[in-house]
């Protein structure tokens, strides 16, 4: 089981690179759209001009061709996300390793006879990728390709051999590894995976059918399981993959929600964004949820705490509801009062389903910034973000009234409420060699040089691998201004918020 979390731990954190550029994509969709749709021009007259419209069909049209591609930047991403050391390398490899993949797949498909003809290929559940007809494998060829080599990198790229062989040590042992179990890979996918379209197709299905239900579990997974880090492992194959949707798009298919969304906003022709867009409708709970959270703990403080709590949440609620980053707010109460993030958990699948019920056919994953500069530009009729506002309007008024009386109810000592002995506390010599050394210090609190393995990070948790969790000193990581400490079988999470990459390079320089 530990080792099965751990594998969990490191996968998931893996996703995190590919995932993070992808918005970045949307965003530059989104500012072409602007550029480029002319809806905007009766209020800015010089976005009707040809010229104007043109660079903004340049603009999205170029960043919607990383979403036709996007298996490679899985298959190129993940090997840097699991490689221990010299990810450069590791990405290499798995970009290698991608493309002799769909190629031994398209000669599988060559020597059996079953390549398609151009006009049936959809119907054979094929495609063409990087210029090659293959099986339509979407993004998780590239998930498993990229996994592989990550795998097959801090395994072997250690092997050093001597004399004359000395130059196909490290990572180009890797590589004739890799391409061997490439080929191999592509002939056996060849076989399985139009089971494995059957079973994704089903499960889809099942899930369509499960109707605002089904959109209530996802949501609710999809919170649950931010402490451990997994959540990524939720959303991913809902963004991404076709277990989120299947929809042609200006003539070219797209699997996932947002893959869909991106494409159907640069696409002039959608005249309505299609339902998929719910599976990406998380921020419900960061534009909303969480601010209603941070006002009831701030009405809820004790009278002579009330600046204090203010000093923290108000910070907290603007970066989730600004940003769509939730875990500085999520930690203010997810270790004093876990009962609340469970309600939390349980509000935002409830949001979602209001979603799917209300047919809200608008965007909203990374706060406030990001939805205005999605679907505003679209318009009431394509995108509907009235609606959105109204259901995230509904569950500021839940979130608040709850959490109000569930920390009344049961005394939780949320900011502001804290005993009375832990109003003010003494700052010690081992706080400022904290504050002057944060590499030090924090690799004296995740219990020394020698027992860390391997240092990464996400957007707001310094991730660590160690060899023995039980020398972990949470108050010493604390004192380097953590905001908590999550230990999952060899994996700690230490969470400092959007400063996190600047205490990762401490940590490395120091090391």
């Amino acid at each position: 089981m530990k080792r099965a979390v751990n594998a969990l731990q490191n996968f998931g954190k893996s996703l995190y690179g590919p995932v993070l550029i992808l918005p970045i994509v949307g965003l530059f969709i989104a500012f072409g759209n602007v550029l480029g749709n002319g809806n905007l021009a009766e209020y800015l007259p010089f976005l009707g001009h040809p010229v104007v419209q043109n660079v903004g069909q340049l603009i999205a049209k170029s960043a919607v061709s990383v979403l036709v591609n996007l298996a490679l930047v899985f298959a190129v991403g993940i090997p840097v996300g699991l490689a221990a050391r010299d990810k450069g390398y590791a990405a290499l490899i798995g970009l290698v390793a991608y493309v002799v993949f769909i190629n031994a797949m398209n000669v599988t498909l060559q020597l059996q006879g079953e390549l398609a003809p151009a006009d049936q290929m959809r119907a054979a559940g094929q495609s063409m990728v990087l210029g090659v007809q293959v099986l339509e494998t979407g993004v998780f060829g590239g998930i498993l390709t990229g996994a592989l080599a990550g795998y097959l990198y801090n395994r072997y790229s250690g092997v050093q051999f001597s004399g004359a062989m000395a130059i196909y040590s490290g990572h180009c042992f890797v590589a004739i590894i890799m391409l061997p179990v490439a080929i191999v890979l592509g002939v056996v996918m060849s076989e399985l995976w139009p089971f494995a379209q059957h079973g994704i197709s089903a499960m889809a299905l099942a899930i369509k059918g499960a109707g605002p239900f089904g959109v209530a579990v996802y949501g609710f997974m999809e919170r649950i399981l931010v402490p451990t880090g997994l959540h990524h492992l939720v959303y991913t194959p809902f963004l991404y993959t076709e277990l989120g949707g299947s929809r042609e798009v200006c003539g070219t298919l797209y699997q996932g929600a947002r893959n869909i969304y991106f494409a159907e906003m640069a696409c002039t022709q959608v005249q309505q964004l299609s339902s998929t867009v719910v599976w990406d409708a998380r921020g419900i709970s960061k534009m909303f949820g969480l601010p209603a959270a941070a006002l009831a703990m701030y009405v809820t403080a004790k009278p002579e705490r009330k600046a204090a709590a203010k000093a923290i949440l108000i910070p907290a609620a603007l970066t989730s509801l600004l940003v769509g980053v939730t875990e500085p707010i999520e930690f203010s109460f997810l270790f004093v009062a876990p009962l609340l993030f469970v309600v939390h958990a349980v509000l935002t699948g409830i949001g979602m389903m209001l979603f799917s019920l209300f047919g809200v056919h608008a965007i909203g994953a990374n706060g406030i910034i990001d939805f205005i500069l999605y679907n505003l530009p679209l318009g009431t009729e394509k995108s509907n973000w009235p609606m959105y506002i109204l259901v995230g309007l509904i569950m500021f008024v839940l979130y608040f009234v709850i959490f109000r009386f569930l920390i009344l109810r049961f005394s939780m000592k949320t900011p502001g409420r804290e005993d009375d002995e832990e109003e003010t506390r003494l700052y010690s010599k081992q706080d400022y060699a904290a504050k002057d050394a944060p590499g030090e210090a924090i690799i004296s609190g995740l219990g020394g040089r020698d027992n860390i393995e391997v240092v990464d990070n996400c957007y707001t948790r310094l991730r660590v691998t160690v060899k023995d969790v039980t020398l972990i000193d949470e108050a010493q990581l604390k004192a380097t201004g953590a905001k908590g400490v999550i230990k999952q079988g060899n994996n700690v999470q230490v969470v400092y918020g959007l400063h996190v990459k600047k205490m990762r390079e401490a940590v490395e320089m120091f090391l």
